[in-house]
């Protein structure tokens, strides 16, 4: 691979995770803002997120035979103009609706970055997939700590109009790309889909990244709310500051390999990550902002260890139909982050953090207890 296709591809995931978070630290201003509530606020997050879920299932059908390149330029084209509007709108109705516009297009463009970064160089696939999962890390990361930073020093309509102007120098990277192919698309039918959720093995690694991804996006997506009821003086900055252990995917990604080696197997990780995901969580109902910073990366930590592992898992148990799994894979993990930004917030807002946190932790007891039960499943196939 060409390093200026390499930094191009790079340069537009970061730019695009970045716009898909940047509305999280910001949620309490804009709340106050638009004069909306917590559930109302958490939409910001939650759309994107459910576009995603179902991306992989239904992009194939609408997006038959496009060239990347061309359907990265075209939807990004979109992702500016909406993020523009974003900057001027002045009610809530008008911010969601085009928040709902990019929510279309994040997905196509996700989608086109992951086939160019997959068919420019084949001999490197692996190592251009690990590359892709830093890069979202990357921008999911530098997105918050952006936006909090820039509407604390000047407003939130800046940090639209700032992300604007990185997608605008993205318009002109994209016409210097030389890949030309085809978008990877998958097209499922109902009946691939039933077989694959018919193998317990695929069924338990779905519904564990369901769970994972719903306590992990409820804590991440609420927790601006609960710091400005610890403290009303935090400001946006310094709550975009308490996601900083977020990086931590980017560490864990990369080792993940030796990790496994050191817990002997992929289910031991699994387990282990699990395990340490939900003793973090008895610690986030401490009212020390700073302990709560502290926390929070062993949370990613956690959280990070079992989605790293079981990507590799989901794909290495069936030889056949790869891009369906992992697609199947990403629906569920997106479905269960859409769900996590949104009904925890309703948790939040009636009954407060504490029983959001300890509805959490029932939760991870239940998905470690499957989990552990479902190990024989992965024991018998590997003999």
């Amino acid at each position: 691979m060409k390093k200026k296709d390499l930094f191009i591809v790079i340069y537009c995931i970061i730019i695009v995770l970045s716009v898909m978070y940047a509305t999280q630290p910001l949620q309490p201003l804009l709340a106050k803002q638009f004069d909306i509530s917590i559930i109302k606020a958490s939409q910001f997050t939650a759309v994107i997120m459910l576009f995603l879920a179902v991306s992989p299932i239904v992009y194939g059908y609408i997006l038959e035979k496009v060239c990347a390149k061309k359907m990265l330029y075209i939807t990004s084209i979109i992702l500016l103009i909406t993020n523009i509007f974003l900057g001027m709108s002045s009610t809530y109705e008008m911010f969601l609706f085009f928040r709902v516009c990019e929510a279309l297009v994040v997905p196509a463009i996700l989608t086109a970055l992951m086939s160019i970064l997959a068919n420019i160089d084949k001999e490197n696939i692996k190592y251009n997939m690990a590359i892709y999962v830093a890069a979202t890390v990357f921008g999911g990361l530098l997105g918050r700590v952006f936006s909090g930073a820039i509407a604390t020093t000047f407003s939130y309509e800046y940090v639209f109009y700032s992300l604007s102007f990185t997608i605008f120098i993205s318009l002109f990277l994209i016409k210097k790309l030389s890949y030309e192919g085809e978008a990877q698309l998958n097209k499922p039918k109902i009946k691939d889909i039933t077989n694959i959720l018919k193998d317990k093995r695929f069924a338990m690694v779905y519904l564990l990244m369901f769970c994972m991804f719903f306590v992990f996006a409820g804590v991440l997506n609420v927790l601006p709310f609960r710091v400005k009821d610890i403290s009303s003086s935090i400001n946006e900055f310094q709550i975009s500051l308490l996601y900083l252990g977020y990086g931590m995917g980017i560490l864990v990604s990369l080792s993940s390999k030796k990790i496994v080696k050191f817990f002997k197997n992929e289910l031991n990780t699994i387990l282990f990550g699990i395990t340490l995901f939900l003793i973090v969580n008895f610690f986030l109902v401490n009212k020390d902002v700073l302990i709560l910073f502290i926390v929070l990366f062993i949370f990613c930590i956690g959280m990070f260890t079992v989605h790293t592992v079981s990507t590799g898992l989901a794909n290495s148990m069936k030889e056949e139909r790869k891009s369906l799994t992992s697609g199947m894979y990403l629906t569920f993990y997106y479905l269960g982050g859409a769900a996590g930004s949104f009904f925890p917030s309703i948790l939040y807002e009636h009954y407060g953090w504490d029983i959001m946190i300890y509805s959490f932790i029932v939760v991870l007891f239940i998905v470690l207890g499957i989990t552990y039960r479902s190990r024989g499943l992965f024991e018998i196939k590997a003999n």
